[in-house]
Protein backbone atom coordinates (compact mmCIF):
# COMPACT_ATOMS: atom_id res chain seq x y z
CA UNK A 1 0.00 0.00 0.00
CA UNK A 2 3.00 2.31 0.30
CA UNK A 3 3.02 2.56 -3.48
CA UNK A 4 -0.29 4.39 -3.19
CA UNK A 5 1.46 7.12 -1.21
CA UNK A 6 4.25 7.53 -3.76
CA UNK A 7 1.86 7.84 -6.71
CA UNK A 8 0.30 11.19 -5.55
CA UNK A 9 3.80 12.61 -5.03
CA UNK A 10 4.71 11.67 -8.61
CA UNK A 11 1.40 13.12 -9.78
CA UNK A 12 2.33 16.47 -8.20
CA UNK A 13 5.61 16.43 -10.12
CA UNK A 14 3.73 15.68 -13.35
CA UNK A 15 1.26 18.53 -12.89
CA UNK A 16 3.83 21.09 -11.79
CA UNK A 17 6.38 19.90 -14.39
CA UNK A 18 5.50 18.53 -17.84
CA UNK A 19 1.83 19.60 -17.74
CA UNK A 20 2.54 23.14 -16.46
CA UNK A 21 5.39 23.51 -18.97
CA UNK A 22 3.33 21.84 -21.73
CA UNK A 23 6.25 19.46 -22.29
CA UNK A 24 4.24 16.36 -23.07
CA UNK A 25 7.25 14.35 -24.20
CA UNK A 26 8.43 14.29 -20.61
CA UNK A 27 5.22 12.54 -19.49
CA UNK A 28 6.21 9.05 -20.61
CA UNK A 29 8.73 8.27 -17.89
CA UNK A 30 6.62 9.33 -14.85
CA UNK A 31 3.54 7.65 -16.36
CA UNK A 32 5.48 4.40 -16.77
CA UNK A 33 6.71 4.72 -13.18
CA UNK A 34 3.10 5.12 -11.96
CA UNK A 35 2.07 2.07 -14.02
CA UNK A 36 4.93 0.04 -12.57
CA UNK A 37 3.97 1.09 -9.02
CA UNK A 38 0.38 -0.02 -9.70
CA UNK A 39 1.60 -3.43 -10.86
CA UNK A 40 3.83 -3.73 -7.77
CA UNK A 41 0.84 -2.90 -5.55
CA UNK A 42 -1.30 -5.58 -7.25
CA UNK A 43 1.49 -8.13 -6.93
CA UNK A 44 1.89 -7.20 -3.27
CA UNK A 45 -1.82 -7.83 -2.57
CA UNK A 46 -1.65 -11.24 -4.26
CA UNK A 47 1.59 -12.13 -2.49
CA UNK A 48 0.25 -11.11 0.91
CA UNK A 49 -2.84 -13.29 0.55
CA UNK A 50 -0.75 -16.20 -0.71
CA UNK A 51 1.69 -15.88 2.18
CA UNK A 52 -0.92 -15.76 4.97
CA UNK A 53 -3.38 -18.37 3.64
CA UNK A 54 -1.46 -21.51 4.58
CA UNK A 55 0.07 -20.27 7.91
CA UNK A 56 -3.28 -18.94 9.15
CA UNK A 57 -5.05 -22.21 8.34
CA UNK A 58 -2.27 -24.16 10.02
CA UNK A 59 -2.54 -21.81 13.01
CA UNK A 60 -6.24 -22.62 13.36
CA UNK A 61 -5.55 -26.35 13.10
CA UNK A 62 -2.78 -26.20 15.70
CA UNK A 63 -4.78 -24.09 18.15
CA UNK A 64 -7.83 -26.30 17.79
CA UNK A 65 -5.69 -29.42 18.26
CA UNK A 66 -4.09 -27.87 21.34
CA UNK A 67 -7.49 -27.06 22.81
CA UNK A 68 -8.82 -30.54 22.05
CA UNK A 69 -5.73 -32.16 23.56
CA UNK A 70 -6.18 -30.07 26.69
CA UNK A 71 -9.81 -31.11 26.96
CA UNK A 72 -8.74 -34.75 26.69
CA UNK A 73 -6.15 -34.21 29.44
CA UNK A 74 -8.51 -32.55 31.91
CA UNK A 75 -10.23 -34.80 34.42
CA UNK A 76 -13.86 -35.82 34.33
CA UNK A 77 -14.49 -33.54 37.30
CA UNK A 78 -13.34 -30.50 35.32
CA UNK A 79 -15.58 -31.45 32.40
CA UNK A 80 -18.52 -31.82 34.76
CA UNK A 81 -18.11 -28.14 35.68
CA UNK A 82 -18.45 -26.88 32.10
CA UNK A 83 -21.42 -26.73 29.75
CA UNK A 84 -20.68 -28.72 26.62
CA UNK A 85 -21.96 -25.89 24.44
CA UNK A 86 -19.41 -23.49 25.93
CA UNK A 87 -16.61 -25.93 25.12
CA UNK A 88 -18.01 -26.47 21.63
CA UNK A 89 -18.20 -22.75 20.84
CA UNK A 90 -14.61 -22.30 22.03
CA UNK A 91 -13.37 -25.15 19.83
CA UNK A 92 -15.28 -24.08 16.70
CA UNK A 93 -16.34 -20.43 16.43
CA UNK A 94 -13.62 -18.93 18.64
CA UNK A 95 -10.87 -20.70 16.72
CA UNK A 96 -12.32 -19.42 13.42
CA UNK A 97 -12.34 -15.90 14.85
CA UNK A 98 -8.69 -16.21 15.81
CA UNK A 99 -7.80 -17.52 12.34
CA UNK A 100 -9.49 -14.50 10.71
CA UNK A 101 -7.47 -12.26 12.98
CA UNK A 102 -4.18 -13.90 12.00
CA UNK A 103 -5.02 -14.08 8.28
CA UNK A 104 -6.71 -10.74 7.75
CA UNK A 105 -7.15 -8.42 10.73
CA UNK A 106 -3.61 -8.41 12.15
CA UNK A 107 -1.88 -7.79 8.78
CA UNK A 108 -4.27 -4.96 7.94
CA UNK A 109 -3.89 -3.34 11.34
CA UNK A 110 -0.13 -3.23 10.73
CA UNK A 111 -0.44 -2.18 7.07
CA UNK A 112 -3.11 0.47 7.65
CA UNK A 113 -1.31 1.91 10.68
CA UNK A 114 1.92 2.18 8.69
CA UNK A 115 0.02 3.66 5.74
CA UNK A 116 -1.61 6.35 7.89
CA UNK A 117 1.65 7.26 9.62
CA UNK A 118 3.62 7.48 6.37
CA UNK A 119 0.70 9.33 4.75
CA UNK A 120 0.74 11.93 7.55
CA UNK A 121 4.48 12.38 7.13
CA UNK A 122 4.03 12.79 3.37
CA UNK A 123 1.32 15.42 3.94
CA UNK A 124 3.64 17.37 6.26
CA UNK A 125 6.38 17.14 3.63
CA UNK A 126 4.03 18.38 0.91
CA UNK A 127 2.77 21.25 3.06
CA UNK A 128 2.70 21.50 6.88
CA UNK A 129 -0.79 23.02 6.71
CA UNK A 130 -2.13 19.77 5.22
CA UNK A 131 -0.50 17.76 7.99
CA UNK A 132 -1.92 20.03 10.71
CA UNK A 133 -5.47 19.74 9.29
CA UNK A 134 -5.26 15.93 9.30
CA UNK A 135 -3.73 15.90 12.78
CA UNK A 136 -6.55 18.06 14.14
CA UNK A 137 -9.01 15.43 12.95
CA UNK A 138 -6.91 12.41 14.02
CA UNK A 139 -6.65 13.34 17.71
CA UNK A 140 -10.42 13.19 18.48
CA UNK A 141 -10.63 10.02 16.37
CA UNK A 142 -8.00 8.41 18.58
CA UNK A 143 -9.93 9.14 21.79
CA UNK A 144 -13.15 7.86 20.23
CA UNK A 145 -11.41 4.62 19.25
CA UNK A 146 -10.14 4.09 22.81
CA UNK A 147 -13.63 4.64 24.23
CA UNK A 148 -15.18 2.37 21.63
CA UNK A 149 -12.65 -0.39 22.30
CA UNK A 150 -13.62 -0.57 25.98
CA UNK A 151 -17.35 -0.71 25.31
CA UNK A 152 -17.10 -3.16 22.45
CA UNK A 153 -14.82 -5.54 24.39
CA UNK A 154 -17.49 -6.07 27.07
CA UNK A 155 -20.24 -6.62 24.48
CA UNK A 156 -18.06 -9.01 22.46
CA UNK A 157 -17.35 -11.21 25.49
CA UNK A 158 -21.02 -11.27 26.44
CA UNK A 159 -22.01 -12.25 22.89
CA UNK A 160 -19.53 -15.13 22.72
CA UNK A 161 -20.62 -16.47 26.12
CA UNK A 162 -24.27 -16.24 25.05
CA UNK A 163 -23.40 -18.12 21.86
CA UNK A 164 -22.06 -20.91 24.07
CA UNK A 165 -25.31 -20.92 26.09
CA UNK A 166 -27.39 -21.21 22.92
CA UNK A 167 -25.18 -24.07 21.69
CA UNK A 168 -25.63 -25.88 25.02
CA UNK A 169 -29.43 -25.57 24.84
CA UNK A 170 -29.54 -26.86 21.25
CA UNK A 171 -27.23 -29.78 22.04
CA UNK A 172 -29.19 -30.82 25.13
CA UNK A 173 -32.52 -30.48 23.33
CA UNK A 174 -31.34 -32.65 20.43
CA UNK A 175 -29.74 -35.33 22.62
CA UNK A 176 -32.70 -35.37 25.00
CA UNK A 177 -35.39 -35.11 22.33
CA UNK A 178 -37.13 -38.29 23.53
CA UNK A 179 -37.46 -36.97 27.09
CA UNK A 180 -38.51 -33.53 25.89
CA UNK A 181 -41.27 -34.97 23.72
CA UNK A 182 -42.34 -37.61 26.25
CA UNK A 183 -42.90 -34.98 28.95
CA UNK A 184 -44.46 -32.47 26.59
CA UNK A 185 -41.73 -29.90 27.26
CA UNK A 186 -41.04 -28.92 23.66
CA UNK A 187 -42.68 -25.53 24.18
CA UNK A 188 -40.65 -24.93 27.35
CA UNK A 189 -37.35 -25.82 25.66
CA UNK A 190 -38.34 -23.77 22.62
CA UNK A 191 -39.10 -20.82 24.89
CA UNK A 192 -35.74 -21.15 26.61
CA UNK A 193 -33.96 -21.22 23.25
CA UNK A 194 -35.95 -18.20 22.04
CA UNK A 195 -35.09 -16.19 25.17
CA UNK A 196 -31.41 -17.02 24.85
CA UNK A 197 -31.47 -16.21 21.13
CA UNK A 198 -33.15 -12.88 21.85
CA UNK A 199 -30.55 -12.05 24.49
CA UNK A 200 -27.84 -12.87 21.96
CA UNK A 201 -29.63 -10.76 19.35
CA UNK A 202 -29.77 -7.80 21.76
CA UNK A 203 -26.06 -8.09 22.47
CA UNK A 204 -25.23 -8.37 18.78
CA UNK A 205 -27.37 -5.29 18.05
CA UNK A 206 -25.52 -3.45 20.82
CA UNK A 207 -22.27 -4.33 19.06
CA UNK A 208 -23.78 -3.04 15.81
CA UNK A 209 -24.76 0.25 17.46
CA UNK A 210 -21.26 0.74 18.81
CA UNK A 211 -19.82 -0.09 15.41
CA UNK A 212 -22.29 2.11 13.53
CA UNK A 213 -21.48 5.11 15.71
CA UNK A 214 -17.75 4.66 15.26
CA UNK A 215 -18.09 4.07 11.51
CA UNK A 216 -20.14 7.25 11.17
CA UNK A 217 -17.46 9.24 12.91
CA UNK A 218 -14.62 7.50 11.07
CA UNK A 219 -16.24 8.21 7.70
CA UNK A 220 -17.40 11.78 8.33
CA UNK A 221 -14.36 13.31 10.02
CA UNK A 222 -11.84 12.36 7.29
CA UNK A 223 -14.27 13.80 4.70
CA UNK A 224 -14.40 17.03 6.71
CA UNK A 225 -10.59 17.11 6.74
CA UNK A 226 -10.49 16.82 2.94
CA UNK A 227 -12.90 19.72 2.66
CA UNK A 228 -10.72 21.81 4.98
CA UNK A 229 -7.61 20.87 2.98
CA UNK A 230 -9.33 21.96 -0.23
CA UNK A 231 -10.23 25.32 1.30
CA UNK A 232 -6.74 25.87 2.70
CA UNK A 233 -5.10 24.78 -0.57
CA UNK A 234 -7.33 26.96 -2.76
CA UNK A 235 -6.56 29.99 -0.59
CA UNK A 236 -2.81 29.19 -0.75
CA UNK A 237 -2.91 28.88 -4.56
CA UNK A 238 -4.62 32.27 -4.85
CA UNK A 239 -1.92 33.73 -2.59
CA UNK A 240 0.75 32.05 -4.68
CA UNK A 241 2.18 30.05 -1.78
CA UNK A 242 1.15 26.67 -3.17
CA UNK A 243 1.17 25.02 -6.57
CA UNK A 244 -1.77 23.23 -8.16
CA UNK A 245 0.23 19.99 -8.21
CA UNK A 246 0.76 20.18 -4.45
CA UNK A 247 -2.97 20.69 -3.86
CA UNK A 248 -3.92 17.78 -6.13
CA UNK A 249 -1.30 15.55 -4.51
CA UNK A 250 -2.46 16.51 -1.01
CA UNK A 251 -6.14 15.87 -1.76
CA UNK A 252 -5.28 12.59 -3.53
CA UNK A 253 -3.09 11.50 -0.63
CA UNK A 254 -5.73 12.41 1.96
CA UNK A 255 -8.34 10.50 -0.06
CA UNK A 256 -6.00 7.50 -0.26
CA UNK A 257 -5.44 7.33 3.53
CA UNK A 258 -9.14 7.94 4.22
CA UNK A 259 -9.98 4.24 3.75
CA UNK A 260 -7.25 2.99 6.13
CA UNK A 261 -8.57 5.45 8.72
CA UNK A 262 -12.19 4.42 8.18
CA UNK A 263 -11.30 0.71 8.32
CA UNK A 264 -10.07 1.05 11.89
CA UNK A 265 -13.69 0.87 13.06
CA UNK A 266 -14.10 -2.60 11.55
CA UNK A 267 -10.57 -3.67 12.48
CA UNK A 268 -11.03 -2.65 16.12
CA UNK A 269 -14.29 -4.60 16.30
CA UNK A 270 -12.64 -7.72 14.92
CA UNK A 271 -9.63 -7.16 17.17
CA UNK A 272 -11.91 -7.24 20.20
CA UNK A 273 -13.67 -10.37 18.92
CA UNK A 274 -10.29 -12.06 18.53
CA UNK A 275 -9.13 -10.83 21.93
CA UNK A 276 -12.24 -12.26 23.56
CA UNK A 277 -11.82 -15.54 21.66
CA UNK A 278 -8.20 -15.73 22.84
CA UNK A 279 -9.29 -15.09 26.44
CA UNK A 280 -11.84 -17.90 26.21
CA UNK A 281 -9.21 -20.18 24.65
CA UNK A 282 -6.71 -19.55 27.44
CA UNK A 283 -9.39 -20.06 30.08
CA UNK A 284 -9.38 -23.72 29.01
CA UNK A 285 -5.64 -24.03 28.44
CA UNK A 286 -4.89 -22.51 31.87
CA UNK A 287 -7.17 -24.92 33.76
CA UNK A 288 -5.02 -26.91 36.19
CA UNK A 289 -4.50 -30.60 35.45
CA UNK A 290 -5.58 -32.47 38.57
CA UNK A 291 -5.05 -35.96 37.10
CA UNK A 292 -1.44 -35.70 35.99
CA UNK A 293 1.31 -38.06 34.98
CA UNK A 294 3.84 -39.05 37.71
CA UNK A 295 7.22 -37.34 37.52
CA UNK A 296 9.03 -40.65 38.01
CA UNK A 297 6.61 -43.29 36.67
CA UNK A 298 6.95 -46.87 37.77
CA UNK A 299 6.61 -49.84 35.47
CA UNK A 300 3.80 -52.34 35.80
CA UNK A 301 4.79 -55.42 37.81
CA UNK A 302 5.80 -58.42 35.74
CA UNK A 303 4.03 -60.78 35.72
CA UNK A 304 0.92 -58.78 36.57
CA UNK A 305 -1.30 -60.64 39.01
CA UNK A 306 -4.07 -58.06 39.37
CA UNK A 307 -4.22 -57.74 43.16
CA UNK A 308 -6.35 -54.61 43.74
CA UNK A 309 -6.30 -52.90 47.15
CA UNK A 310 -8.07 -49.86 48.58
CA UNK A 311 -6.21 -48.62 51.66
CA UNK A 312 -8.21 -46.15 53.79
CA UNK A 313 -9.45 -44.42 50.67
CA UNK A 314 -11.26 -41.11 50.94
CA UNK A 315 -12.73 -38.98 48.17
CA UNK A 316 -14.47 -35.62 48.13
CA UNK A 317 -15.49 -33.46 45.18
CA UNK A 318 -13.91 -29.99 45.40
CA UNK A 319 -17.16 -28.14 46.20
CA UNK A 320 -18.95 -30.96 48.04
CA UNK A 321 -20.16 -30.43 51.61
CA UNK A 322 -19.24 -33.95 52.63
CA UNK A 323 -16.94 -36.71 51.44
CA UNK A 324 -18.34 -39.26 49.00
CA UNK A 325 -15.99 -41.93 50.38
CA UNK A 326 -14.45 -42.16 53.85
CA UNK A 327 -11.83 -44.65 55.07
CA UNK A 328 -12.69 -47.37 52.55
CA UNK A 329 -10.41 -50.42 52.78
CA UNK A 330 -10.90 -53.39 50.47
CA UNK A 331 -8.75 -56.14 49.02
CA UNK A 332 -9.75 -57.89 45.78
CA UNK A 333 -7.48 -60.81 45.01
CA UNK A 334 -6.32 -61.80 41.53
CA UNK A 335 -9.24 -63.21 39.55
CA UNK A 336 -11.72 -62.40 42.34
CA UNK A 337 -15.01 -60.59 41.73
CA UNK A 338 -16.29 -58.13 44.33
CA UNK A 339 -19.76 -56.61 44.08
CA UNK A 340 -20.53 -53.18 45.56
CA UNK A 341 -24.05 -52.77 46.88
CA UNK A 342 -25.56 -49.66 48.39
CA UNK A 343 -28.33 -47.11 48.22
CA UNK A 344 -28.26 -44.24 45.76
CA UNK A 345 -25.57 -41.74 46.73
CA UNK A 346 -23.64 -44.20 48.90
CA UNK A 347 -20.46 -43.75 46.80
CA UNK A 348 -20.45 -46.86 44.59
CA UNK A 349 -19.82 -45.10 41.27
CA UNK A 350 -17.30 -42.75 42.88
CA UNK A 351 -15.30 -45.76 44.08
CA UNK A 352 -15.35 -47.33 40.61
CA UNK A 353 -14.18 -44.10 38.97
CA UNK A 354 -11.09 -44.05 41.17
CA UNK A 355 -9.67 -47.26 39.70
CA UNK A 356 -8.90 -45.91 36.17
CA UNK A 357 -8.13 -42.51 37.74
CA UNK A 358 -11.07 -40.68 36.25
CA UNK A 359 -10.88 -39.04 39.66
CA UNK A 360 -8.06 -39.18 42.19
CA UNK A 361 -8.33 -40.20 45.81
CA UNK A 362 -8.19 -37.32 48.29
CA UNK A 363 -7.02 -39.64 51.08
CA UNK A 364 -5.42 -43.07 51.27
CA UNK A 365 -4.25 -45.00 48.22
CA UNK A 366 -5.20 -47.60 45.63
CA UNK A 367 -2.60 -50.17 44.61
CA UNK A 368 -2.25 -52.84 41.94
CA UNK A 369 0.12 -55.62 43.00
CA UNK A 370 1.43 -53.27 45.69
CA UNK A 371 2.12 -50.35 43.30
CA UNK A 372 0.22 -47.08 43.90
CA UNK A 373 -1.76 -46.38 40.72
CA UNK A 374 -0.74 -42.69 40.96
CA UNK A 375 2.86 -43.76 40.31
CA UNK A 376 1.88 -45.48 37.03
CA UNK A 377 1.63 -43.76 33.70
CA UNK A 378 -2.02 -43.18 32.84
CA UNK A 379 -1.56 -45.07 29.57
CA UNK A 380 -0.15 -48.09 31.42
CA UNK A 381 -2.85 -48.04 34.07
CA UNK A 382 -5.70 -47.74 31.60
CA UNK A 383 -4.23 -50.47 29.42
CA UNK A 384 -4.94 -52.99 32.20
CA UNK A 385 -8.29 -51.56 33.35
CA UNK A 386 -11.48 -51.84 31.29
CA UNK A 387 -14.75 -50.18 32.25
CA UNK A 388 -18.43 -50.45 31.41
CA UNK A 389 -20.78 -47.82 32.79
CA UNK A 390 -24.45 -48.18 33.65
CA UNK A 391 -25.25 -45.46 31.10
CA UNK A 392 -23.40 -46.76 28.02
CA UNK A 393 -21.60 -44.21 25.87
CA UNK A 394 -21.46 -45.06 22.17
CA UNK A 395 -20.12 -42.98 19.29
CA UNK A 396 -21.18 -42.15 15.74
CA UNK A 397 -19.20 -45.03 14.29
CA UNK A 398 -19.64 -48.65 13.27
CA UNK A 399 -20.42 -51.43 15.71
CA UNK A 400 -16.90 -52.76 15.25
CA UNK A 401 -15.30 -49.36 15.97
CA UNK A 402 -17.38 -48.95 19.12
CA UNK A 403 -16.63 -52.41 20.48
CA UNK A 404 -12.92 -52.26 19.56
CA UNK A 405 -12.49 -48.70 20.88
CA UNK A 406 -9.71 -49.67 23.29
CA UNK A 407 -8.05 -52.15 20.90
CA UNK A 408 -8.62 -51.02 17.30
CA UNK A 409 -6.13 -53.57 15.99
CA UNK A 410 -8.17 -56.66 16.98
CA UNK A 411 -9.65 -59.00 14.40
CA UNK A 412 -13.33 -59.39 13.60
CA UNK A 413 -13.25 -62.84 15.22
CA UNK A 414 -12.13 -61.30 18.52
CA UNK A 415 -14.87 -58.68 18.26
CA UNK A 416 -17.43 -61.44 17.68
CA UNK A 417 -16.14 -63.36 20.69
CA UNK A 418 -16.73 -60.29 22.85
CA UNK A 419 -20.20 -59.86 21.35
CA UNK A 420 -20.93 -63.51 22.18
CA UNK A 421 -20.08 -62.86 25.84
CA UNK A 422 -22.48 -59.90 25.87
CA UNK A 423 -25.08 -61.96 23.96
CA UNK A 424 -25.12 -59.24 21.28
CA UNK A 425 -24.25 -61.27 18.16
CA UNK A 426 -27.85 -61.93 17.18
CA UNK A 427 -29.00 -58.32 17.05
CA UNK A 428 -25.71 -57.12 15.51
CA UNK A 429 -26.03 -59.65 12.67
CA UNK A 430 -29.57 -58.40 12.10
CA UNK A 431 -28.32 -54.85 11.47
CA UNK A 432 -28.15 -53.80 7.79
CA UNK A 433 -24.34 -54.11 7.49
CA UNK A 434 -23.53 -56.19 10.55
CA UNK A 435 -20.32 -55.07 12.24
CA UNK A 436 -19.95 -52.24 9.73
CA UNK A 437 -23.32 -50.69 10.55
CA UNK A 438 -23.01 -47.13 11.85
CA UNK A 439 -25.18 -46.88 14.92
CA UNK A 440 -25.60 -43.11 15.04
CA UNK A 441 -24.85 -40.54 17.71
CA UNK A 442 -25.01 -42.00 21.24
CA UNK A 443 -26.36 -45.22 19.70
CA UNK A 444 -29.90 -43.91 20.13
CA UNK A 445 -31.10 -46.05 17.21
CA UNK A 446 -30.59 -49.07 19.50
CA UNK A 447 -32.51 -50.07 22.60
CA UNK A 448 -31.09 -49.45 26.07
CA UNK A 449 -30.29 -53.14 26.51
CA UNK A 450 -28.54 -53.32 23.13
CA UNK A 451 -26.40 -50.29 23.93
CA UNK A 452 -25.52 -51.77 27.30
CA UNK A 453 -24.48 -55.08 25.77
CA UNK A 454 -22.21 -53.34 23.24
CA UNK A 455 -20.58 -51.42 26.09
CA UNK A 456 -20.11 -54.68 27.99
CA UNK A 457 -18.57 -56.31 24.90
CA UNK A 458 -16.16 -53.37 24.64
CA UNK A 459 -15.12 -53.87 28.26
CA UNK A 460 -14.48 -57.61 28.02
CA UNK A 461 -12.88 -57.57 24.55
CA UNK A 462 -9.33 -57.15 25.83
CA UNK A 463 -9.67 -59.70 28.64
CA UNK A 464 -8.43 -56.97 30.99
CA UNK A 465 -6.46 -57.72 34.13
CA UNK A 466 -8.85 -55.46 36.07
CA UNK A 467 -12.49 -55.09 35.04
CA UNK A 468 -14.72 -52.31 36.41
CA UNK A 469 -18.46 -52.72 35.77
CA UNK A 470 -21.12 -50.22 36.89
CA UNK A 471 -24.31 -52.31 36.98
CA UNK A 472 -23.73 -53.46 33.38
CA UNK A 473 -26.89 -55.58 33.11
CA UNK A 474 -29.49 -53.16 34.50
CA UNK A 475 -31.24 -52.61 31.13
CA UNK A 476 -31.53 -56.31 30.24
CA UNK A 477 -34.61 -58.46 30.58
CA UNK A 478 -34.42 -61.49 32.89
CA UNK A 479 -33.88 -64.11 30.15
CA UNK A 480 -31.16 -62.11 28.38
CA UNK A 481 -29.54 -61.31 31.72
CA UNK A 482 -29.25 -65.00 32.59
CA UNK A 483 -27.61 -65.82 29.26
CA UNK A 484 -25.19 -62.90 29.56
CA UNK A 485 -24.35 -63.89 33.14
CA UNK A 486 -23.54 -67.44 32.08
CA UNK A 487 -21.02 -66.17 29.51
CA UNK A 488 -19.76 -63.42 31.78
CA UNK A 489 -18.80 -65.87 34.53
CA UNK A 490 -16.22 -67.41 32.21
CA UNK A 491 -14.70 -63.98 31.55
CA UNK A 492 -14.64 -62.96 35.19
CA UNK A 493 -12.46 -65.96 36.04
CA UNK A 494 -9.55 -64.28 34.26
CA UNK A 495 -10.02 -60.72 35.61
CA UNK A 496 -9.99 -59.01 38.96
CA UNK A 497 -13.46 -57.50 38.85
CA UNK A 498 -15.17 -54.72 40.78
CA UNK A 499 -18.82 -54.33 39.89
CA UNK A 500 -21.81 -52.37 41.13
CA UNK A 501 -24.93 -54.49 41.61
CA UNK A 502 -28.54 -53.54 42.20
CA UNK A 503 -30.11 -56.93 41.46
CA UNK A 504 -29.60 -60.12 43.48
CA UNK A 505 -28.75 -61.95 40.26
CA UNK A 506 -25.92 -59.51 39.50
CA UNK A 507 -24.59 -59.62 43.06
CA UNK A 508 -24.62 -63.43 42.88
CA UNK A 509 -21.98 -63.23 40.12
CA UNK A 510 -19.47 -62.02 42.71
CA UNK A 511 -17.27 -64.05 45.02
CA UNK A 512 -17.83 -61.44 47.73
CA UNK A 513 -20.13 -58.49 48.30
CA UNK A 514 -19.29 -55.21 50.07
CA UNK A 515 -22.09 -52.98 51.33
CA UNK A 516 -21.53 -49.21 51.13
CA UNK A 517 -23.47 -46.80 53.29
CA UNK A 518 -22.70 -43.10 53.48
CA UNK A 519 -19.32 -43.61 51.82
CA UNK A 520 -18.20 -46.34 54.29
CA UNK A 521 -17.98 -50.12 54.05
CA UNK A 522 -20.43 -51.48 56.62
CA UNK A 523 -20.52 -55.18 55.74
CA UNK A 524 -18.72 -57.72 53.60
CA UNK A 525 -19.40 -61.35 52.83
CA UNK A 526 -20.78 -63.67 50.21
CA UNK A 527 -24.13 -62.96 48.63
CA UNK A 528 -25.71 -65.94 50.39
CA UNK A 529 -24.23 -65.08 53.77
CA UNK A 530 -25.43 -61.48 53.65
CA UNK A 531 -28.91 -62.55 52.57
CA UNK A 532 -29.03 -64.76 55.65
CA UNK A 533 -27.51 -62.37 58.18
CA UNK A 534 -28.06 -58.76 57.04
CA UNK A 535 -31.44 -57.05 57.04
CA UNK A 536 -29.88 -54.01 55.39
CA UNK A 537 -28.59 -56.16 52.52
CA UNK A 538 -31.94 -57.88 52.05
CA UNK A 539 -33.63 -54.47 51.87
CA UNK A 540 -31.10 -53.31 49.28
CA UNK A 541 -31.74 -56.44 47.25
CA UNK A 542 -35.47 -55.72 47.23
CA UNK A 543 -36.38 -57.73 50.30
CA UNK A 544 -36.31 -60.95 48.28
CA UNK A 545 -34.33 -64.01 49.34
CA UNK A 546 -32.96 -65.02 45.92
CA UNK A 547 -32.59 -68.82 45.95
CA UNK A 548 -31.67 -69.18 42.29
CA UNK A 549 -28.00 -68.45 42.89
CA UNK A 550 -27.49 -70.00 46.31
Amino acid sequence: MMTGIVIPLITARIIDGPIADRHFGALWLPVLVVLALGLVDAAGVWGRRWLVARPSSQFEINMRAKLFARLQTLSVGVHDGWDSGQLLSRAISDMSTMRRFVAFIAPFIVINTATVIVGFVALFVLDPKFGLVQLAIAIPLLFLCIRFERLYRVAARRAQDQTGDVATTVEEAVQGIRVVKAFGRAAHVGGLFTRQARDLKSTELLKVRYGAFLWSVMVSLPAVSIGLMLAVGAHAIVDGTMTLGTLVAGITLATFIQWPIESFGFLLAELNNARTAADRFWEIIDLPIDIDEPRAPRALPTPLRGDLRFDQVGFRFPDAERAQLDNVSLTIGPGETLALVGATGSGKTALLNLVPRLFDVTAGSITVDGVDIRSLRLEDLRSIVAVAFEEPVLFSASVRENVALGRPEVSDDEVRDALEVAHATEFVDALPWGLDTRIGEQGLSLSGGQRQRLALARAVLSRPRILVLDDPLSALDVDTEERVQAALRRVLEHSTTLLVAHRPSTAALADRVAVLEGGRITETGTHEHLLETSKQYRNLMGGVHDDRHR
